[in-house]
């Protein structure tokens, strides 16, 4: 059994995505379940966490409607208004009563403040998220979203925390720092884990190879160890670099057939 641990989808149709225009080439367009469910079937994962893609309730419950109509989907990681502690409050109230609402994101690197993460409003909703038992998703890109990982962490000993995509390292240029010291400093606080996702389109999207990627694999391994982290396809973003079946036979090549990366730490963190 395997959990891919980070998805998407958007209706262009139904929603609003501010970041995705004519200039994303592959990705602008719909991408439904109905897509996905094939490469799910022959790659054999038989489920996955389905994260949000927009900063909206019209979003959240556009994942929602798709995770009750397929099977496939187990967790929807939605979003939630953090900036007001009381809309977020009425909106974990609200979501919280649906079953497959795991968890909640924002896209963090999408904010032109970078310490947007740690503003009082924001740390006061996240507390709320840590009394509900809902984990989040942080979006890191810059080094010091990174560095705020541990800020959160510590302010909620009680919230669990996944770094997306092991925080977006610049394996196109071959840079290991900061960013290795700083997922070391996130990694040593226990209540945080980590996907290895979405590292393909870091890297060189026509001349990837799996040893670009390796070094960045082998330290998140090392500092996180297989028990916190997670498989994720980050489909349909990686089309740009490689298709799903090609995600998945790197990640084996990369981490082995450790049942806790693929399978259980998803299944445990998310609950599902």
């Amino acid at each position: 059994m395997i959990v891919d641990a980070h998805q998407h989808f958007w209706d262009l149709e139904q929603g609003s995505y501010p970041w995705l225009t004519p200039e994303a080439g592959i990705l602008y367009r719909t991408y439904a379940p109905e897509d996905l469910a094939p490469e799910l079937a022959a790659a054999g994962v038989t489920g996955t966490i389905l994260v949000q893609a927009a900063n909206s309730t019209a979003d959240t419950d556009l994942m929602l409607a798709q995770a009750d109509a397929h099977d496939f989907v187990r967790g929807v990681v939605g979003w939630v208004p953090l900036t007001d502690p009381a809309q977020a409050s009425d909106a974990i109230t609200k979501y919280r009563k649906h079953p497959k609402f795991v968890g909640v994101r924002h896209l963090i690197h999408d904010e032109p403040d970078p310490d947007w993460v740690v503003r009082p409003a924001v740390l006061e909703s996240l507390g709320l998220l840590a009394e509900a038992g809902l984990p989040f998703d942080v979006v890191s890109l810059l080094p010091r979203h990174l560095e705020h990982v541990v800020t959160l962490a510590e302010r909620h000993p009680t919230l669990k925390l996944v770094i997306d995509h092991l925080s977006k390292p610049r394996i196109k240029d071959g840079e290991l720092e900061p960013w290795a010291t700083l997922l070391r400093r996130a990694a040593a606080c226990p209540n945080v884990y980590a996907k290895v996702s979405g590292l393909v389109t870091e890297a060189d999207h026509e001349r990837w190879t799996v040893a670009d990627l390796r070094p960045y694999v082998e330290h998140a391994v090392e500092v996180f160890c297989p028990e916190r982290l997670m498989f994720g396809s980050d489909w349909p973003v990686a089309l740009q670099a490689a298709d799903y079946q090609t995600v998945l036979r790197t990640a084996r090549e990369l981490l082995g057939d450790a049942d806790e990366v693929f399978t259980r730490t998803a299944a445990r963190f998310y609950g599902v």
